[in-house]
């Protein structure tokens, strides 16, 4: 059977070797040669050893943005959910790793801090997303910043569950189940597709004429909002 890509083989080596003698006791040279390459083949590949831990990332990235762009206002949310299957899947096809490198780092401070630099790289992509979505619209740079947290906190919640649970069960249905929480707090915010149908509804005090009434629900319908 053919090799692995050569960044794979990296990343699969730098997690097993973590896994087997620590972090720190751990060398790039380590790495290279458990992979069966040079140490100037591992720095085309990686800037560090704790980079070779989150391989793909930067291509992760291009993929999410690319869904994203192929989204209009009023697939906006579909395409943000859409996202954020992508990136579960992408921990789960390759589980063992993922296993692996959640262990590595809930022990080592600086792979936390790594993560932790990751998850704000895909939170500052959808918020960018959002933003631009929601254009000149009151708030606009808050109610971005609240939906791209909380679509990355549903994605988070539910990677952690699997990963606490060895990966023993498709996490895909709790993650739709998290998301729908989503979509009920942000649907509001998708640009109606026709205005015309609008419904209006009011409530007048009893002691309101009609001609008050129809006065009121006339100045209402001709207004611009």
């Amino acid at each position: 059977m053919p090799k692995p890509p050569i960044s794979q083989r990296l990343a699969e080596a730098a997690v097993a070797l973590f896994d087997e003698h620590g972090y720190d006791e751990t060398t790039v040279d380590d790495i290279a040669a458990r992979a069966g390459v040079s140490r100037s083949t591992f720095f085309r590949y990686y800037r560090s050893k704790e980079d070779a831990i989150f391989p793909d990332h930067d291509t992760l990235l291009d993929r999410i943005a690319a869904r994203l762009r192929a989204s209009t206002a009023d697939t906006a949310i579909v395409a943000i959910t859409d996202a954020v299957r992508i990136v579960l899947a992408h921990y789960v096809d390759d589980a063992e790793v993922s296993l692996r490198r959640y262990r590595l780092v809930r022990r080592v401070p600086a792979l936390r801090d790594r993560e932790i630099a990751s998850v704000a790289r895909y939170q500052r992509l959808f918020r960018e997303f959002v933003g631009e979505w929601l254009g000149d619209s009151p708030d606009a740079g808050l109610r971005a910043e609240l939906m791209a947290a909380s679509v990355v906190a549903a994605h988070n919640q539910v990677l952690r569950g699997w990963l606490r649970a060895g990966g023993t069960y498709d996490p895909s249905g709790p993650l739709d189940h998290a998301l729908r929480y989503v979509i009920a707090t942000f649907r509001h915010l998708e640009q109606p597709q026709d205005k015309g149908d609008q419904i209006v509804v009011a409530t007048f005090s009893r002691a309101a004429s009609p001609q008050d009434v129809m006065a009121a629900i006339q100045q209402h319908l001709e207004s611009p909002s």
